[in-house]
This record gives structure tokens, sequence and C-alpha cells, in this order.
């Protein structure tokens, strides 16, 4: 009996502390990355977007993987799903001042 109670006091602080690390990091980054992958997977054409890059492009078609963009008139390009930093909204989008 006293040696499992030695292991319990042993094990408790380190379930603690795991159960700690899970709440505070692992948790959130997962429904962070969610969200993420929600937001991309709802990305239809005329959506503006940023990319990982800094660029503000326009969707004109969702592949598989990739995002068919237009980057200005005359200019369109593949950007790879990977890539998409954030959905640009009405309330995000940058002034031209």
């Amino acid at each position: 009996m006293g040696q499992t109670k030695e292991i319990i006091t042993t094990l408790l602080p380190l379930l603690v502390l795991f159960l700690i690390f899970y709440f505070l990091i692992v948790r959130p980054q997962r429904q962070q990355q969610k969200k993420h992958k929600e937001m991309i997977e709802g990305l239809t054409k005329g959506d503006k977007i940023v990319t990982q890059g800094g660029l503000i492009v326009e969707v004109l078609k969702a592949e598989a993987n990739f995002f068919s963009v237009k980057l200005n008139d005359d200019t369109t390009a593949k950007l790879s799903k990977n890539y998409v930093a954030f959905k640009l909204d009405e309330e995000t989008t940058p002034n031209n001042n």
C-alpha cells in the first residue's frame, strides 16, 4: 500500500503539468487550426485574402490544393492553400489614403 501511494504522489505532479500543457498550448492551437481550415474551405470566387507573403489577392477559382488568384487586372497566379494567411473582411481592408 505504501509503494502505491509513493507512485501516485510521484506521478500526480507530472499529470497536472501535462493537463496544464494540454489546455494552455495544444487545445487552443488545434482550435485555431480548425478555424483556419474552415475559413480556407469556405473561400469562394471574389473573396479577398492575404497571403503569408503579405500580398492581397482576389480568389478567382478554388481547386483541390490551390487557388487561382488575381494579383491585379492583368496578372493571375496559382496560390497553394497552405499559404493563405487570412481572409480580408470589410472591417480589415486597409485604407488607400
